[in-house]
């Protein structure tokens, strides 16, 4: 049985309980640190009797009130200030007794965009709000709306999602968000001027992790949801750069690419036909981190651990949760991809049977595999046919695959490029890093280079293994100022600021969250609001001045998101215009 924390942090009890509501509005031109304006309202009359109790009765009531337990919720939000110009986008959260409403004007005209803030706010699930006296599940929902035309009568719902959470226990189950899989990035046209040439895609990018257990110091106490509304990416190069406008003869370099930080790792298909044909005891090949695997075993058998080889495998190496295709409707236009054959343990057993995995590459997490190298190129080409104007780099390393894992060779690399383009014909053909470097972006979409394919480049990345092993993000904001000096990128392709916290780097927090692992826990998953809440204001504000126009910057996080992307567009136009 999993042991989940109960969060105390209670409001002074009132007997006649209240239901509030916070609304938080803001628009381009508020500042992030605007306060939220709270109003009361009278719940519904109780349900009990309505002639009022002895005072004995009453004080007892109270002191049982006081000792009901509750659960904390962290949710952090973002609203693009595109989205908000559309109409008023507002996001509602909800719990038994609590409303919270984050809400965007349309932004003024004389307002920078970078004005826009992000939200956060904890919200509590507590017992004493539940009537049931045996049964202390209270719902966690949020709403996303648009409201559109001139006076927002046409008030659009996006999505509701919502999931159970005990406010004794803490579990959260049920609902629309009782698993990551199961919490998939949302797209919805939207018509802000009422006539169809105008319509607008909308994407709602959001996740929920359910908290570590009980007594541990390390994953965050409060269940995390984050939420980020904002204009779909599908075509957001076109939009920017239009063919034929002075920002075409601009060069590529000039931009700021959205990134899905080990985009391959988004599925447990690979490694679920490799458990299932060799079983778990091989986890501890795949895993390839000593330090990781003896904390595990330090709790639980050998026995024990191979049958938890799934959860292993998903807290370590799953960094996405939206298929390929989505992932470039949200905006991301620069992939790394690790792509290698299968472990030398597993590689030749793994082909007998039906059921076995093709000899084929992978994408390669350590040893743990994840899409095949085919289907990405494929599902990118197929992407790039659909959207004439959009340009993706994909960048092949190898930096923390084993050699037990053997790379491709220069045919192999060769033949499944050429396997992707054919279906292209002649209308895309493979670009370079010369092409990255010096090229416009109308020369690229005239050469039809709109494929940039590199290996192994001379660039300058943030990530380093201490500062980006924390659980709030507050160390690779420390850091940025200092890797990001002028002296550092000066001459490299192009520079990549990695907003995504490695707990994996840290065993202990890996352990607890495959121990207590449940279908929304992963520690990956766990950092993401703290550490999205941190590096992306920071980059939105100081990438201009940190890494100036002309070298390119690739913005890279995990579970690719709205805000991410939003961010990376916004300081995108400001290059180009500069």
């Amino acid at each position: 049985m999993r042991l989940k924390t109960l969060f105390k942090d209670r409001r002074p009890f009132s007997f006649a309980s209240k239901s509030t509501t916070t609304t938080t509005t803001t628009s381009s031109s508020s500042s992030p640190s605007s306060t939220p304006t709270s109003t009361s309202a009278p719940a519904s009359p109780s349900t009990s009797s309505s002639a009022s109790p002895s005072a004995l009765f009453r004080r007892m009531s109270i002191k049982i009130q006081e000792q009901l337990p509750s659960k904390g919720i962290q949710v952090s939000a973002y609203i693009a200030p595109t989205v908000a110009s559309w109409g008023t986008c507002s996001i509602t959260l909800s719990v038994p007794g609590e409303t919270v409403v984050f809400q965007s004007s349309p932004p003024s005209s004389r307002a920078a965009p970078s004005q826009q803030p992000f939200f956060s706010r904890a919200i509590e699930v507590e017992a004493r709000n539940i009537p049931s006296l045996f049964d202390k599940k209270g719902r966690f929902s949020f709403r996303v709306n648009l409201a559109l035309g001139q006076n927002n009568n046409n008030n659009m719902l996006i999505t509701e999602q919502w999931i159970d959470v005990n406010a004794v226990t803490g579990l959260a189950t049920g609902g629309t968000m009782d698993s990551i899989a199961s919490t998939p990035s949302i797209f919805a046209w939207v018509d802000p001027e009422g006539t169809t040439p105008k319509r607008r895609e909308a994407v709602v990018t959001y996740g929920f992790y359910e908290s570590g257990p009980a007594g541990q110091d390390i994953l965050p106490k409060r269940h995390q949801c984050y939420i980020t509304v904002s204009a779909a990416g599908s075509r957001w190069m076109e939009d920017m750069i239009p063919p034929g406008s002075w920002q075409a003869n601009r060069r590529f370099r000039r931009l700021v690419l959205p990134s899905a930080h080990d985009a391959g790792m988004n599925s447990m298909a690979s490694s679920s036909k490799l458990l299932s044909k060799m079983g778990g005891a091989v986890v501890g090949t795949l895993v390839h981190d000593n330090r990781i695997m003896a904390e595990i075993a330090n709790a639980i058998s050998g026995p024990a651990i191979a049958l938890i080889a799934p959860n292993i495998i998903f807290s370590l190496a799953m960094t996405q949760k939206d298929s390929l295709d989505a992932m470039l409707r949200i905006g991301a236009r620069y992939f790394e991809f690790r792509p290698a054959y299968c472990h030398a343990a597993v590689r030749s057993a793994m082909q007998k049977g039906k059921d076995g995995l093709p000899d084929k590459l992978y994408f390669q997490h350590g040893a743990i595999p994840g899409m095949g190298y085919d289907v990405f190129l494929a599902d990118v080409v197929a992407f790039l046919l659909a959207h004439q104007e959009e340009i993706v780099v994909v960048q092949l390393r190898w930096d923390g695959v084993p050699n037990e894992c053997v790379r491709p060779s220069d045919q192999d690399k060769r033949e499944y490029l050429d396997q992707a383009l054919k279906k292209a014909e002649d209308r895309i053909v493979a670009g370079n890093e010369n092409d990255l470097r010096h090229a416009t972006i109308a020369e690229l979409r005239r050469d039809k280079k709109r494929l940039i394919m590199m290996e192994s480049v001379d660039s300058l990345s943030t990530y380093t293994d201490q500062g980006n092993a924390t659980m709030d993000g507050q160390s690779i904001v420390d850091a940025f100022p200092r890797i990001l000096a002028e002296n550092n990128w000066r001459g490299k392709a192009f520079i990549n600021i990695q907003c995504q916290a490695t707990a994996t780097n840290i065993p202990k927090a890996v352990a607890y969250s495959v121990l207590a692992a449940g279908t929304t826990s992963s520690c990956i998953l766990a950092t993401k609001a703290a550490c999205d809440s941190k590096t992306l204001p920071w980059c939105r504000d100081n990438v201009l001045r940190t890494c100036g126009y002309d070298t390119l910057v690739v913005m890279m996080n995990d579970f690719i998101d709205g805000a991410t992307a939003d961010v990376a567009f916004q300081l995108s136009k400001q290059r180009l215009l500069a």
